[in-house]
């Protein structure tokens, strides 16, 4: 089974500190990078990859959109996302995945953005001098969209479903969508809609 562990910065992990327990997945052909905050705690888990809790439609929702079965990733009898066919149709596509942050401190037993402090931000230059395909950066929540903003020095916040183009480059647009996390005030339909009008967009 595929797993992305970076389990060096999982040792480094102490004194209420996190560093980041995934590598960064960017294949050559990345076309799009998606950009969350951080991972939730390991408990909520269910793969060893990107939106790994279970009650998280992230791969719901591309299920959807480009095989017609929000159930197309999940093995429902396990209680898992399918892993290995996640992996291989995100080579397949070019989709990229990492977070804007590279070390936090969680301020509550919960996986809220309002309460992580970051303690190291991502250096997401060096992401994407790694990614000479990329189209577009992906952000689906209020922090890791103003972390992306202030990084880049994006003197625009996109709101939820709108774009700005990026000062460092003269193509790449940050997209701001829904969140999949069902937290988020907005139906599966909805969300599904906003997700397949990014992906006609950009042309995937």
């Amino acid at each position: 089974m595929t797993s992305y562990l970076n389990t060096e910065n999982i040792a480094r992990s102490k004194d209420g500190v996190e560093y980041h327990p995934l590598r960064p997945f960017l294949p050559e052909n990345a076309k799009v990078l998606f950009l969350g905050s951080f991972p939730p705690q390991r408990k909520r888990w269910c793969m060893d990859f990107y939106y790994p809790n279970f009650i998280n439609d992230h791969w719901r929702i591309e299920g959807q959109i480009f095989f017609g079965d929000k159930n197309h990733f999940v093995d429902l009898e396990a209680k898992r996302f399918k892993i290995d066919e996640i992996v291989a149709f995100c080579q397949e596509k070019g989709l990229a995945f990492f977070d804007t942050s590279t070390a936090i401190r969680r301020l509550q037993d919960n996986a809220s953005d309002k309460f992580l402090e970051v303690v190291e931000p991502t250096d997401i230059p060096s992401l994407l001098s790694q990614l000479p395909h990329l189209r577009a950066i992906v952000a689906t929540g209020e922090k890791a969209t103003e972390t992306i903003c202030d990084s880049l020095g994006t003197p625009i916040v996109p709101k939820v479903n709108t774009s700005v183009v990026l000062p460092l480059t003269s193509s790449i647009k940050l997209y701001r969508l829904p969140s999949s996390s069902r937290a988020y005030p907005l139906s599966f339909d909805k969300k599904v809609e906003a997700y397949r009008r990014f992906f006609n967009f950009i042309q995937i």
